[in-house]
């Protein structure tokens, strides 16, 4: 995975996502919806955390999470601000289906 030391910002109507949902799913009906990223199961939404926007990106603000469909969104990388690091990956904006200004409940990051 390669690694940005500093800060990135993105272009125009990109959008960057930092805390994606990871892991298996349990549902509140208990069941469990396992990750194996997407070879066989697991094919589902993830929840992931706005960390930069474009300039062109009017609805949706850093610190929002997202709902994005399933395998709409780049390979990660790694982000190296000097404080911490952390994964970041860059998500079609078309497939965002939802957005939440908190983080959502029982999602695994």
């Amino acid at each position: 995975m390669n690694t940005i030391h500093g800060d990135i910002t993105p272009l125009r109507n990109k959008i960057l996502v930092k805390t994606m949902e990871k892991g298996e799913q349990i549902t509140k009906g208990g069941l469990i919806i396992p990750d194996d990223d997407g070879q066989d199961r697991g094919i589902r939404p993830r929840w992931a955390e706005v960390y930069r926007i474009g300039k062109n990106i009017d609805f949706v603000k850093e610190g929002q999470w997202v709902l994005i469909e399933h395998g709409r969104w780049s390979r990660g990388f790694t982000i190296d601000d000097g404080k911490t690091k952390f994964d970041c990956r860059l998500i079609d904006n078309e497939c965002i289906m939802g957005t939440s200004d908190e983080k959502p409940e029982d999602i695994n990051v």
